[in-house]
């Protein structure tokens, strides 16, 4: 049998039932790895000796009696968290040959879990884009098209997934960098509650990998289905050991409901600043349909929606102050030059940007003060439904575009061109207010290329979203494979 794109779940109750080792999953993934990759790039740093050396304390370990929620399965990690002896780059030239010496919190927890850790996933440079690419480790393809993105900033974990290269992978989330790829590629990944799982050492190479409560960043699960994703969530999920967790224990609650039938969901597929795409629009209306179909209460409009224009405004300028925070001196004078410059009506998306760049203090405590009110309404909002599903990008994975100058590059939506960087307000919807969002397969574009969708749940109430998407996984279906002369 092969095992490459047997779920982790799956995978578990064969090692368990004695139906495979895990020496030979790992040498089975190592395999196809070697086969497969060179066309689509997205295993960037393999470290296949020290995987099969794990496998086969795996093995050992469960011929003692051990069994724990990962033992023996093989995953992969993003290139942007730290490994003991192994590079992390961020995809930055200058810091090429930096090697941490212990391990991020979210290893550790992999590895305390059983996992067998096959190597690193590809990264854009700085983490900073929608595709993934950078100069030391060149260009992931998209396992559907050679010719389109995989996405980003995880970009090389959602390639590894959609091609069977190890059955988990766990990346991180800002401007979608989880739920992107995962759209693009036809896998699934959970953005978790802002806070929920420790992000210790997914730190960029020149900071030291100190305990920090980040803004809007978040470490997540990505996986071929939805139970794994909580699989995997419960491993991550829980404070640094050496802050909150001195003190705190994590419980989730229980998704509110077990049966789709109750199940209240508003559905979006409008945002004022960008339109969505005929396929993305066609895949959220597949959900939608089925949500009715098994019984679940289904709106399309509600006046305790937050203001999504005004999210996208904060949002936007919440997570470019944070972006530009180290530039040099000289850079941020000439960017307040030119914001100095925009008109006081001016509410373009560009100029959120721009203002957000050059933010005070002071101005930023008051961004901060309206995102509390944007989270209020949002508890307000999910008095009312359980969950919200709607776009993740307009568009289905697009073709590479390196323009050295993001600010030059254009998205295409059925045929107009917008911003590029104007696609992440869907991905914002969550991520400003800190809402935990699961990304799901919605079917195919009409060219054959993945669509997905976000659920998005109340804050901490992470399994509810989850829950939701394994209903619809078996309602709809999931993952699919790309055709092996496609990979």
């Amino acid at each position: 049998m092969e095992w490459s794109f047997q779920t982790a779940e799956r995978l578990a109750a064969a090692l368990c039932a004695g139906e495979v080792t895990s020496v030979e999953l790992t040498d089975e993934a190592i395999a196809r790895i070697e086969r497969d990759d060179k066309a689509v790039n997205a295993i960037c740093v393999p470290d296949f000796d020290r995987a099969r050396a794990a496998a086969r304390d795996a093995d050992q370990a469960r011929a003692r009696g051990e069994d724990r929620p990962l033992l023996g399965i093989p995953v992969t990690v993003k290139e942007s968290y730290n490994i003991a002896g192994l590079p992390t780059t961020w995809g930055i030239p200058q810091h090429r040959n930096h090697m941490p010496a212990e391990d991020a919190v979210q290893v550790s927890r992999l590895k305390a879990a059983g996992a067998v850790v096959l190597g690193k996933t590809n990264v854009p440079l700085g983490l900073q884009d929608i595709q993934s690419f950078n100069e030391i480790y060149g260009t992931t393809n998209n396992p559907w098209d050679h010719g389109r993105t995989s996405g980003g900033s995880s970009g090389g974990s959602a390639a590894a997934l959609a091609s069977g290269f190890g059955a988990l992978s766990i990346g991180s989330d800002l401007a979608g960098s989880l739920r992107t790829p995962a759209h693009f590629c036809g896998v699934y990944a959970h953005k978790p509650t802002l806070g929920l799982a420790a992000n210790r050492g997914m730190v960029p190479p020149s900071v030291p990998a100190l305990p920090v409560d980040l803004d809007l960043a978040v470490v997540g699960p990505m996986a071929r289905s939805a139970r794994d994703l909580m699989l995997l969530l419960d491993v991550m999920a829980g404070p640094d050991p050496l802050t909150l967790g001195v003190a705190h224990a994590l419980t989730l609650p229980p998704a509110r409901h077990e049966r789709l039938g109750g199940f209240r969901v508003l559905v979006l597929d409008e945002h004022p600043f960008i339109p969505t795409g005929a396929a993305v629009r066609a895949g959220v209306n597949r959900v939608a349909d089925a949500l009715v179909d098994g019984g679940a209460r289904v709106e399309r409009h509600s006046p305790l929606l937050p203001d999504l224009a005004e999210a996208a405004e904060l949002y936007t300028q919440l997570m470019f102050s944070s972006a530009v925070a180290r530039f040099p001196v000289e850079a941020y004078e000439e960017l307040r030059t030119r914001a100095a410059a925009l008109s006081a009506d001016d509410r373009s998306l560009d100029a959120a940007r721009l203002r957000g760049m050059v933010f005070r203090h002071l101005d930023w405590i008051e961004a901060d003060n309206r995102r509390q009110l944007h989270r209020h309404g949002w508890r307000q909002l999910f008095a009312e439904f359980d969950a919200v599903v709607c776009p993740i990008t307009p568009t289905p994975a697009f073709p590479h575009d390196h323009n050295p100058d993001p600010r030059e590059r254009r998205i295409d939506i059925d045929g107009v061109e917008h911003p590029y960087f104007d696609q992440l307000v869907w991905a914002g919807v969550a991520t400003m207010p800190g809402l935990p969002a699961t990304a799901v397969p919605a079917g195919r574009s009409p060219e054959g290329l993945p669509v997905g969708v976000q659920l998005i749940g109340p804050m901490f109430e992470d399994r509810t979203p989850l829950r939701l998407a394994e209903l619809l996984e078996q309602r709809i279906g999931g993952f699919q494979a790309p055709k092996r002369d496609a990979i």
